[in-house]
């Protein structure tokens, strides 16, 4: 407890998606007041009932974020949830603040964005935690989820995946590409997984192999990878085949329906880490 006998303050930067929902129970349920800054036409209205206070904010209002947490007496926090990347093109209203730090930026691309954002919001004295600080347990399993198991061309496939989606990330373009018979189809940039998974599944006909995977340096405070029952039924519905993931190194929401929703496809979903060669096992 603090000294006004509040339990000690944690701000969470919402986006969309259910991971904020989750991050806010998870931090109450270990004493912490949740200061909650959500996204108007992004983050989900059921905040409200999960966090103690809730400030809603436009696309690129830093200066609201700040003032928020000052008054709030917040001197840590962490990003959860999505922002629709598209929106930086038509729906940011920037206050001096952000305006500010917007034209600073050289690379507008998810890593540069966000590690500038977090490097004012520290400058504040605002520490940025990462975001699973209290979610240990939705990290992606290592190993073949679901009752099918890749076949060897399959796993030719995830290895040369793995190569270009390693690849990709490092330029921070996106985490996920979508192949077939070693094929790149479609790579995520800023529309997001789901939309490759259906352009690149569209091209394949059947059989596309997705593979998604961390970025080289990644930056555990924001932007994990994250999959779920949506992003199987995105594959499904273009008949793809495999689903693959690296384990400990992204999301996994809903597993269970995830799994139960793969299985019904016929579908294979699988974590896997890289061997002594960098190449990915299961």
């Amino acid at each position: 407890m603090t000294e006004n006998g509040q339990a000690p303050a944690i701000g969470l930067i919402a986006g969309g998606g259910q991971f904020p929902l989750l991050f806010a129970s998870a931090a109450r349920r270990r004493g912490r007041r949740v200061v909650a800054i959500a996204h108007v036409n992004e983050t989900a209205a059921e905040l409200e009932d999960l966090a103690d206070v809730v400030y809603w904010v436009k696309l690129g209002q830093l200066g609201k974020i700040i003032t928020h947490f000052r008054r709030e007496g917040v001197g840590e926090t962490v990003f959860a949830g999505t922002i629709t990347k598209t929106r930086i093109f038509h729906d940011i209203l920037p206050d001096l603040k952000g305006l500010s730090l917007w034209n600073k930026i050289d690379r507008r691309q998810d890593d540069a964005i966000l590690r500038a954002v977090a490097a004012s919001l520290e400058a504040e004295g605002i520490r940025v935690l990462a975001s699973t600080c209290y979610l240990d347990h939705l990290f992606f399993p290592h190993g073949v989820l679901t009752r099918k198991k890749p076949s060897a061309a399959q796993m030719e496939d995830i290895r040369f995946g793995w190569k270009v989606a390693r690849e990709v990330g490092r330029l921070d373009i996106g985490q996920c590409v979508v192949v077939r018979d070693r094929s790149v189809l479609a790579v995520e940039a800023i529309e997001g997984t789901d939309a490759a998974i259906r352009r690149g599944g569209e091209l394949a006909g059947s059989g596309a192999v997705v593979v998604k995977v961390k970025k080289p340096d990644q930056d555990f405070r924001f932007d994990l990878p994250a999959t779920g029952p949506r992003t199987v039924e995105t594959l499904a519905a273009v008949k793809g085949a495999v689903l693959a993931v690296e384990a400990g190194q992204s999301l996994l929401f809903d597993r269970e329906a995830m799994v139960a929703a793969a299985d019904r496809a016929g579908l294979v979903v699988v974590g896997l880490s890289e061997d002594e060669h960098g190449m990915p096992d299961y």
